[in-house]
């Protein structure tokens, strides 16, 4: 999802710049803008506080959340609690902590609710079309044939007493690349909240990004959406106010072969990437809800979408679809 959101957070630190050498609006609130790499992807945080000596340090800690969250749920981190579960749950039960427990709970409710178009249980077919730690690749059949086998969450045994997991067979594998980015964006909105940061801006990576009440003299936070083919061009402009935006494109990681071009993005019940879709932007209340969404809607569609998020609340979503004549054509609902 890298690269499809354009967050414009130079412009946003240099209106306030300008807002703090003018003398306009309340002298009290003070600014800092701070980045860090965590997750494979670039975090970035633009907050306004009261405090001016706290404010750093809280967005600081913000990182530090981020980063032990990826200890936790990383795949590709050999020593996570993630990759244990993946190691060992096909030979016996696996005891996890609260938190990583209720999160796969809560992401197996998403593959429910969406007839399986997002499923947490990709990774084999991630590393079948080898988008695991790489650019991509058009598979083996047999290979492709042996991952499917091992994909769908009926694979996955949660004890809800004992908080184990485990795998009714071998070859199974928990990937959570296509949710967590968005509940790191909600831990660091309720650590802000907390700590009585004013507001901010959260991106992870610029797939994921929450607009935490509104900067000063603005109604909320700017964010473009770039345009799904040509990257020097703004597609979007949504403004956040407590809200998330979340992007699922294929400029991500995708190869092409034999004229057709493949993206990271899978259908799990095909067991191939989805066609027919250049990027979806969902606007929801949660990061989490956002990350989720993004990748269900584009596997489904725009009008499967549609009667879906009929049982959802307070969410939006943008489909850009090829257009043999403009590049693309946008659908809204």
């Amino acid at each position: 999802m890298l690269g499809v959101l354009r967050v414009p957070l130079v412009c946003v630190g240099l209106a306030a710049a300008s807002w703090h050498a003018a003398g306009v609006g309340p002298p009290h609130l003070y600014h800092h803008e701070a980045s860090r790499m965590s997750m494979a992807c670039l975090y970035a945080i633009d907050a306004y506080g009261q405090d001016r000596e706290a404010l750093p340090h809280i967005v600081n800690d913000a990182f530090d959340e981020v980063d032990r969250i990826d200890r936790l749920m990383s795949n590709y981190k050999a020593d996570s609690a993630l990759s244990r579960v993946n190691r060992e749950a096909a030979r016996h039960p696996v005891a996890v902590d609260r938190e990583l427990f209720e999160f796969i709970v809560l992401a197996t409710a998403y593959t429910q609710e969406s007839d399986g178009a997002f499923d947490i249980t990709v990774g084999p077919l991630m590393k079948a079309w080898g988008f695991f730690r790489g650019e991509g690749r058009l598979p083996d059949r047999g290979d492709l044939a042996v991952a499917r086998r091992h994909v769908g969450s009926s694979h996955v045994i949660l004890n809800r007493r004992d908080r184990t997991i485990a795998f009714d067979e071998p070859g199974v594998e928990l990937d959570l690349g296509g949710i967590a980015k968005g509940y790191d964006v909600d831990r660091v909105v309720t650590i802000l909240k907390e700590r009585k940061v004013s507001a901010a801006l959260i991106s992870a990576g610029g797939s994921t990004i929450y607009g935490l009440r509104a900067p000063p003299a603005r109604e909320g936070w700017d964010v473009q959406i770039q345009d799904p083919i040509d990257a020097r061009r703004t597609a979007l402009t949504v403004t956040l106010k407590d809200r998330a935006v979340s992007v699922a494109g294929t400029s991500e990681k995708s190869f092409e072969a034999a004229g057709m071009k493949y993206s990271h993005i899978m259908d799990p019940r095909t067991g191939s990437p989805v066609q027919g879709v250049l990027s979806v932007v969902v606007l929801t209340s949660s990061g989490t809800a956002g990350d989720a969404l993004d990748d269900a809607f584009f596997v489904l569609g725009p009008e499967r979408s549609w009667s879906y998020m009929n049982r959802l609340r307070d969410t939006e979503a943008y489909f850009f679809l090829p257009d043999p004549v403009h590049g693309w054509t946008m659908l809204h609902k």
